[in-house]
């Protein structure tokens, strides 16, 4: 329970939370567009602004909280066991706050004209089918950010773009069938502010159960690693393995301990 104590644990928190609302933004902006624009441009300018945005916050906040922005790939790396389920729970609750915060920063300047918030809707296929396009269009996301965070490669800085391309590949393929949700929180988002929720449980079931299968996969059969069961454990219960805990910080009663010795007598 220690690391609820950090500053680094609360900064990765904000930086999640700040990261989706800038995400959300971003998204819902260029799919909301022209309303009238039916054809595949538009589809592929939502793709590229998911993306690229992904892309752009994940070398901003990266080094930070390591720029989830998405609860199936927290999901998927506390499954990895490479964070604490304390700091799952955190990320979780930041993202899903910050997409919310993000659509409705979105619905306050939508032109008057437009109704839509990108909600995500079945588009003429069933709700299995839906749970079937949004597992694989995930899975492939999930499996690309732990092949790419993996410490055992070395792929330079091409990780956030390679994300990214993989976020923008993912919408490609699924707008015109689902919407491309592959993410509960940006899914969530919209449908809280337009109280829209039909067929809601697929963006949560489909994306999350993604997230889990692919870490079983890819730690398990693809790159099955070496850590003892202790290490693993250690990592659920108390964290240790992400980018802020490499720095060394007192926790929070630490440092007002040394406020308070400074303080004169």
């Amino acid at each position: 329970m220690s690391e609820i104590k950090t500053w680094a644990l609360w900064r990765a928190v904000l930086a999640e939370s700040l990261g989706m609302i800038i995400f959300v933004f971003v998204g819902l902006s260029a799919a909301i567009g022209d309303r009238n624009n039916t054809y595949p441009d538009q589809e592929i300018k939502v793709a590229f602004a998911f993306g690229l945005a992904v892309a752009t916050l994940a070398q901003c906040i990266g080094h930070i909280s390591g720029a989830h922005l998405n609860p199936a790939i927290t999901l998927g790396l506390l499954a990895s066991c490479q964070m604490s389920v304390l700091r799952a729970f955190f990320y979780i609750t930041a993202q899903l706050l910050g997409a919310v915060g993000g659509s409705a920063i979105v619905y306050g300047i939508r032109p008057a004209t437009t109704d839509s918030l990108g909600v995500n809707k079945l588009n003429g296929i069933s709700p299995s089918q839906g749970f079937a396009i949004e597992f694989l269009l995930t899975l492939q996301l999930v499996l690309c950010v732990l092949a790419v965070t993996d410490k055992r490669r070395d792929i330079g800085g091409f990780a956030p773009l390679a994300i990214g391309l993989s976020v923008g590949l993912g919408h490609l393929a699924g707008i015109r069938y689902t919407g491309c949700g592959i993410n509960p929180a940006r899914s969530f988002g919209p449908a809280i502010i337009q109280e829209s929720f039909d067929d809601h449980w697929v963006y949560w079931v489909g994306p999350m159960s993604a997230g889990v299968v692919a870490a079983l996969l890819y730690n398990y059969l693809l790159a099955p690693g070496d850590e003892p069961l202790s290490e693993k454990r250690r990592v659920l219960l108390c964290g240790g393995s992400s980018p802020e805990n490499e720095i060394q910080e007192p926790l929070l009663e630490e440092v007002k301990d040394v406020k308070r010795s400074k303080e004169p007598v």
